[in-house]
């Protein structure tokens, strides 16, 4: 196996995955096509049009489940501002290899992929690796809630790397989302007649100063702090001499492990009252895995020989496709550990460092060759 992480991570870059539409078929294939003429196990689930997840898996026992491995191939869209760099060149200069996807999380996905690649028949007759592609985990980790709710889609895994962005250190867990839409209903009339219409701006106003006030009423997380809320877009209005029927505000709500959010929903939806409809977009967990589980521990220390990082306890502000896999494969230690800069992700002009892409290859096979004894 010749093909490197940084030459697999260009190769990636260059599949066009932003979401939406997504289009990750083509990535998927492309890189079930190496990791089937290597003999893995490759199989293909749809995901809507001209998207699929992937799962490829070699080795296992019946005495002890896989080690997993996790990464989306979908990409957010570019943004407004332009680029300096062409976002699917994936050229390299200044140690940076630059394009959309670089650090979330192609980079990721092909020192994953060509760790597996590289020990390839060793796996055979050990507890071997399940290697968890998804479509989707940019709008809400759709496609690793496919795989979660499918019908024996998933094997078993005993522990699971998410490799999102982290600078090749482990992070042992991350934050929730709950986003939720906010609607207030009025009745119309003339601007110069407001006594004779109900205005649904007034009532989202209402509501979202009410929001600035709120409190989740639950202890702080002792790494990853407070959950936290954000009204991140407002709409409504006809016209400006109409008085507006209609209104619509957008709610972030980043929860830490062990919230329920079934609970916060109708806690939102009372503080609110009955002025303002409350509708779910995205409900995606938290993740925490106790760092002195054994194979944390086991991860921190292969993790240090790599790098010389200096033991701490880290987690991410962000969610991953672990909100979905974790709770589906049993609730294992998971950890996130990649290549990518957190900071660069969804940025303009993305990257990330050259070098940290082959020093997660590394991790990455150490890591397996932990857990299979190969």
């Amino acid at each position: 196996m010749t093909l490197s992480a940084v030459d697999l991570t260009q190769q990636l870059i260059r599949f066009d995955t932003i979401n939406p539409p997504g289009r990750e078929r083509p990535c998927a294939e492309f890189l079930g096509g190496l990791l089937d003429a290597a003999g893995f196990d490759v199989t293909y689930h749809d995901f809507g049009d001209g998207r699929a997840n992937l799962i490829a898996r070699r080795g296992g026992d019946d005495d002890r489940p896989a080690l997993g491995f996790t990464g989306h191939l979908d990409t957010v869209p570019l943004g407004h501002r332009p680029w300096s760099v062409d976002p699917h060149a994936a050229d390299i200069s200044d140690g940076k290899l630059w394009g959309r996807g670089a650090s979330d999380m192609k980079s990721g996905v092909a020192a994953f992929t060509v760790a597996a690649l590289r020990l390839g028949g060793a796996l055979d007759g050990t507890p071997g690796v399940e290697l968890v592609y998804t479509a989707g985990e940019e709008t809400g980790c759709d496609g690793s809630f496919g795989l979660a709710h499918g019908d024996g889609a998933l094997g078993r895994c005993g522990a699971l790397v998410v490799a999102e962005p982290s600078s090749n250190q482990p992070w042992v867990g991350h934050k929730g989302a709950l986003w939720l839409k906010g609607t207030g209903q009025g009745v119309t009339a003339h601007g110069s007649m407001p006594d004779k219409g109900e205005n649904a701006i007034y009532k989202a106003a209402r509501a979202i100063s009410k929001l600035e006030e709120f409190d989740f009423n639950v202890a702080r997380h002792p790494v990853l702090g407070p959950a936290t809320i954000n009204v991140g877009m407002v709409q409504g209005g006809l016209n400006i001499n109409s008085v507006p029927d209609h209104s619509e505000f957008t709610m972030d709500i980043r929860t830490i492990p062990g919230q329920d959010h079934a609970k916060l929903r109708e806690q939102i939806a009372s503080y609110l009252g009955d002025e303002i409809e409350i509708e779910t977009i995205v409900d995606v967990g938290g993740m925490w895995t106790d760092p002195e589980t054994a194979w944390i521990q086991d991860v921190f220390a292969i993790v240090t020989a790599h790098t010389g990082w200096e033991k701490s306890v880290q987690a991410a502000t962000y969610f991953t496709d672990a909100s979905a896999l974790t709770p589906a494969y049993g609730n294992p230690p998971t950890v996130v550990l990649g290549p990518g800069e957190a900071a660069m992700a969804h940025q303009t002009d993305e990257y990330c460092y050259v070098d940290r892409i082959d020093e997660a290859a590394g991790i990455y096979e150490d890591i397996i060759r932990k857990w299979c004894a190969v």
